[in-house]
């Protein structure tokens, strides 16, 4: 694997998991760097990682070939303002894994034409199974698209889209969607007491049975509406149930509850870059 020096300006959760993910397939951590503002947390970084660590973002830019941008979207103008003539000057791959902020601001923000992809990640990425949406602008190079490629893949899969307002899709399918999972299984959870069961025992069979759904869905020849149908039989208790969650309209309600996320997804992106 090609091994660029990467920077993460931010070094919370989300970057932790990225690099550590990285660390974990071979990457070398004497060619990752990570920033924060308090010196304790980056003794935590260099102590459990073994990474490069600065409080000095300028520092961190002058060694970066890759910079990844970690930190809260409300804070990204500032940052991007104020470190544009080092940015300016050493032209590294900048990709954002901000919510909300798009290529255009950025790219205004850091003063104009640098390579820039904006990625949306999700939390199952912490445990290295995320899902992650990427666009690139006209000046990122097929070599730094591997790059990324090769970053994300260290949590999971990235998936690009080639118009950056699918972005927002992406976050009404795997952004938000581990959350209507967590909802699906919380209520089965509770459906699975009211039938007697202990609630250790409709935890461990709930997300068991999300699990299996899962790795069946994706090592499968067929979608998930044919795996479906091969779990019902005529006249049977999966019948019954997949008929009920039918007539309470289960698809038009996802239908409606993602098209709200897509449509909130876009009024914060003007909120934040306007």
């Amino acid at each position: 694997m090609n091994q660029p020096t990467l920077a993460f300006i931010g070094a919370g959760n989300m970057s932790q998991a990225i690099f550590g993910g990285l660390i974990k397939q071979g990457y070398d951590a004497g060619n990752i760097w990570g920033s924060t503002r308090t010196p304790a947390t980056l003794q935590y970084l260099q102590d459990t990682f073994g990474i490069r660590t600065s409080t000095d973002n300028r520092e961190l830019i002058r060694h970066a070939d890759v910079i990844i941008l970690g930190v809260k979207p409300q804070g990204m103008q500032a940052l991007l303002t104020e470190l544009a003539d080092e940015l300016q000057e050493r032209r590294p791959l900048l990709i954002s894994v901000a919510a909300g902020i798009t290529v255009e601001a950025l790219d205004r923000w850091s003063g104009g034409g640098l390579p820039i992809i904006r990625c949306m990640p999700n939390t199952p990425s912490l445990v290295g199974t995320g899902a992650s949406g990427l666009y690139a602008n006209g000046t990122v190079s097929p070599q730094q698209r591997d790059i990324a490629d090769n970053i994300f893949a260290a949590i999971g899969i990235a998936s690009w889209v080639d118009q950056e307002s699918l972005i927002d899709a992406v976050i009404a399918v795997s952004g938000s969607g581990p959350a209507y999972y967590f909802m699906m299984m919380e209520a089965m959870i509770a459906a699975g007491e009211k039938l007697g069961l202990s609630r250790q025992s409709a935890t461990e069979l709930t997300l068991q049975t999300a699990l299996g759904a899962a790795r069946m869905a994706q090592h499968s020849d067929v979608d998930a509406g044919e795996l479906k149908r091969r779990v019902m039989s005529p006249g049977g208790t999966t019948e019954q149930a997949v008929l009920s969650f039918e007539q309470a309209g289960l698809s038009q309600l996802v239908e409606a509850a993602m098209t709200r996320c897509y449509d909130r997804a876009g009024e914060m992106a003007e909120e934040l870059t306007k």
